[in-house]
């Protein structure tokens, strides 16, 4: 799958979690994400600005997470296109890239158009 299939299919995905709220997203990622104490750490790990380094340190900080998808949910509604660290298991450069297909999606589906 290349990476603007990735992208649509993720942004997909997605769709599931468009109808909640923001707020109600907010406190299931607060209470459930699995890297809440490593991002709230004293010395917290960082992005390098190498693909291959920083998806490894998003696969690492979020394996596991039960609430992956509504974390990225939350960034992409929260910080669109200007997003920074690791969220949903993805680096700033994937959620960058991700976001116009997100984007694409719900302008669609609130403006009432076919989505598919």
């Amino acid at each position: 799958m290349n990476h603007a299939d990735r992208f649509r299919y993720t942004a997909d995905r997605l769709d599931r979690l468009a109808d909640v709220p923001t707020d109600s997203l907010a406190h299931i990622v607060i209470r459930d994400a699995a890297c809440i104490d490593a991002l709230t750490a004293e010395d917290p790990p960082e992005l390098t600005g190498e693909d291959a380094a920083d998806r490894e340190l998003a696969a690492r900080l979020c394996s596991g997470c039960p609430v992956q998808e509504e974390c990225l949910e939350l960034e992409l509604r929260w910080t669109g296109a200007h997003t920074a660290g690791v969220f949903g298991a993805l680096p700033d450069k994937d959620r960058r890239a991700l976001y116009p297909y997100w984007r694409a999606r719900r302008t669609r589906r609130y403006r009432g158009g076919d989505q598919r």
